[in-house]
């Protein structure tokens, strides 16, 4: 079976480090994407996403290439679907993703294994995705082989990769998810589910896990600041628990593509059954106004320090949504800069990975001058610890609210 011609559509943040794996391994692979721009810069060995290394992309380029032209797909043995699936209104959008299968329903041929990656509530691959694909005449699970196997990309994580990461895999049939899983086996080891719909399911109970404690360590940082309590050291103490604890920590809101977005599509999908998910539900509103809440303490301590907010110079460090990538995807610097704005702050940023942070309906500009910057901002918000930040340089300055835990003293205001 191996080595084979593969195809993925999608070469992001998930379908780039997947390429890059399986090329590796051998296999000669095709990338697929609408993005012009995209395809241009891996054809040309320069990665388009910061988690993978131009000097990956350019390793390969004998084992892979990108495309817009999905007609390749029919030369392919095993195709990947690894589009995003976005929320609009706490909806889930499954627009990417049902016309990726179109486009492979488009250019199926028989024999060929069809894996769908995407994150996407229970059921999709086989009630949506299904019939799709089969109103070429072909059947799955006799003519051509269907899985599902949720992607485990964590963007900035280099500990864990693709490489390291088991992978979850369900089948239409046995034969589907035997096949799936020998696929995903030449990169790392495998764990097989029952089948598609528990795949499906594993992957937004991941997420949700998350977003609930996170959540829930949110929220109990509201309530230890209203107490005086100092909410790090809490969580200190309470992790010196040998078992039936996990330090979850603190923080200016949730982002990314992941946990603010995942547990959305379970949530829509059981409200479409008559079945609340309260526990999401839940997590997903206190994380939600946990940037404003960092944006009222701002405000609260300008006025108490004495500078009216219409007046004050705030400035953000950190704009991304983790530490240590370019990603602004959810990042909660938007709401924070955004509510600051609306009160009549000037709000400015510094992030090394990023240029401009720019939103439907504003923008805020990145100063050239870190030291000069921090020297002149009433106040300075750290809400991501990039490892190229100088902590005792930014501990230096006028007025510092640390929404990060990194810098504990009695002069730093923290979460």
């Amino acid at each position: 079976m191996f080595a084979q011609r593969l195809g993925i559509i999608g070469i992001g943040y998930v379908g780039l480090p997947l390429a890059a794996a399986f090329a590796r391994a051998g296999n000669s692979v095709i990338g697929i994407d609408i993005d012009r721009g995209r395809v241009d810069r891996v054809n040309a060995g320069l990665s388009p996403v910061d988690t993978v290394a131009d000097a990956e992309v350019a390793a390969i380029r004998g084992k892979f290439r990108a495309t817009t032209d999905s007609s390749v797909l029919s030369e392919c043995e095993t195709i990947v679907v690894c589009v995003p699936t976005p929320v609009e209104d706490e909806r889930p959008d499954l627009t990417p993703l049902t016309s990726a299968t179109e486009t492979v329903r488009d250019h199926l041929r028989p024999g060929q294994l069809i894996i769908i990656e995407s994150t996407t509530y229970p059921g999709t691959t086989h009630d949506l995705l299904l019939p799709i694909l089969e109103e070429t005449g072909l059947r799955a699970g006799i003519d051509f082989a269907l899985a599902y196997s949720p992607e485990r990309i964590d963007p900035g994580n280099t500990r864990y990769n693709v490489m390291n990461t088991p992978r979850v895999v369900g089948g239409l049939t046995t034969v589907c998810r035997e096949r799936a899983a020998a696929f995903y086996r030449q990169i790392t080891e495998v764990h097989l589910a029952k089948g598609m719909r528990e795949a499906e399911a594993a992957k937004i109970l991941e997420n949700t896990f998350r977003q609930i404690n996170i959540a829930l360590v949110n929220e109990f940082a509201q309530l230890c600041h209203s107490m005086n309590i100092d909410v790090w050291d809490t969580i200190d103490c309470a992790a010196t628990k040998p078992y039936g604890f996990m330090p979850f920590w603190p923080g200016a809101g949730v982002g990314g593509h992941c946990i603010p977005v995942d547990p959305l599509y379970l949530v829509h999908h059981a409200f479409t059954l008559g079945l609340p998910f309260h526990m999401a539900e839940t997590a997903n509103r206190v994380n939600k106004s946990a940037p404003l809440w960092v944006a009222d303490r701002v405000s609260k301590n300008l006025e108490d320090s004495g500078v009216a907010v219409h007046a004050a110079n705030v400035l953000l460090l950190g704009v991304t949504y983790k530490p240590d990538t370019a990603d602004t995807r959810n990042t909660p610097a938007v709401p924070i800069a955004s509510s600051l704005l609306e009160r009549g702050a000037s709000v400015s940023f510094h992030d090394p990975y990023v240029e401009k942070l720019r939103w439907p309906d504003g923008e805020i500009e990145r100063v050239p001058d870190l030291a000069a910057a921090l020297r002149q901002a009433d106040l300075t918000i750290l809400l991501q610890r990039h490892r190229d930040y100088d902590l005792p340089m930014i501990a230096a300055a006028r007025r510092l609210f640390d929404t990060t835990g990194s810098l504990r003293s009695a002069d730093v205001i923290s979460l």
